[in-house]
């Protein structure tokens, strides 16, 4: 009797354990729904403007594909790509675009936004100022900075007349900086070691003052994470201001600054509309990206096919470059 009671007793925990995990699993469920529910309209997006166009240039990467014939090659096209000189030739002119454009930007970010960080009359004006140029249009930008940059009547070579120089080609000079600078002195260099053209540092200057509003902004979000009890406590111990800001302010900014260097690079490898306007990839292709070159490639020689693989294997430099910067760059910086 006491064994049947007993008996009757599991059954009866283990008949409401289920009824209880049941209730969970229904609940977990209406719960995992009504998430899908609210994604559903996000996810369609994705997948129609991101995820089916991707998809959709994949697949004709794999074609010579026209306006009007379509042969499939399989991966034909991304054996060209390793031989093409112009293309190599493009994604090296991108990285001396980022080489220049993203550590100016940085720095000068930085610097600008720890000194209106201080308690300094009028930083809301300044910091007006300094993020107009960002939200700015990259066209209109660009076309100002090219009338800046005019050889003949262009403000910065009226400036150069003012003060006894010669004036400069800028937009239209194809020769490196460094092996402009080696004939200053009566020397040559090899053209592989003269340096991105006098036209991509033009061009470079004014993308750092483009974005450079966003740079601020975002290190002054940094700044403003910095507990004031640190700086306290540094100031207590005798430290300097410059000590302060190299053992205190850097290390902690370090999440900024990795995040500023990830999408800045993404950013710049992606460069058009600024040297579209203001230069057009000239002078001698100089200023051709590989974004410059995959426009040239899709649009006006239809080769749609070859310029679809030029993209994808942009995306997978990219990528490349971002896990490098991930291994090698994110260990170092400061969460804590």
């Amino acid at each position: 009797m006491v064994t049947l009671q007993g008996e009757t007793a599991v059954s009866a925990d283990a008949v409401r354990e289920a009824v209880r995990v049941s209730g969970l699993r229904r609940r977990r469920w209406r719960q995992t729904a009504v998430a899908y529910l609210y994604l559903a309209p996000a996810l369609v997006f994705l997948t129609l403007f991101n995820f089916f166009p991707a998809a959709f240039a994949f697949y004709i990467s794999l074609f010579r594909w026209g306006l009007i014939q379509e042969e499939f090659v399989g991966a034909t096209n991304y054996v060209r790509l390793l031989t093409n000189e112009d293309f190599w030739n493009s994604i090296g002119i991108s990285v001396w675009y980022v080489i220049l454009a993203i550590p100016a930007e940085m720095a000068f970010g930085l610097g600008i936004a720890y000194l209106l960080f201080q308690p300094i009359r009028g930083r809301g004006a300044y910091r007006t100022a300094y993020f107009l140029p960002y939200i700015t249009s990259t066209v209109a930008a660009g076309l100002v900075w090219r009338w800046l940059y005019k050889r003949d009547g262009g403000l910065l070579n009226e400036i150069l007349a003012m003060m006894g120089l010669p004036s400069l080609m800028w937009l239209d000079e194809p020769d490196g900086v460094f092996q402009m600078v080696a004939h200053s002195f009566g020397t040559a260099l090899p053209a592989w070691l003269g340096g991105p053209s006098l036209a991509m540092v033009a061009v470079c200057v004014m993308s750092v003052w483009h974005y450079l509003g966003f740079y601020i902004v975002i290190y002054l979000a940094g700044l403003g994470n910095i507990s004031k009890e640190l700086y306290e406590a540094a100031r207590i111990d005798g430290a300097g201001e410059w000590q302060i800001f190299r053992q205190v302010t850097l290390p902690l900014l370090s999440p900024t600054s990795f995040f500023l260097l990830i999408t800045g690079s993404i950013g710049a490898l992606q460069a058009f509309n600024q040297i579209y306007v203001m230069t057009g990839g000239g002078p001698l292709d100089t200023t051709r990206t590989v974004l410059m070159l995959i426009f040239k490639t899709f649009y006006q020689q239809t080769r749609v096919g070859y310029g679809s693989a030029m993209a994808f294997v942009l995306t997978a430099l990219i990528l490349m470059l971002t896990w490098v910067n991930f291994r090698f760059v994110g260990r170092r910086v400061n969460y804590d």
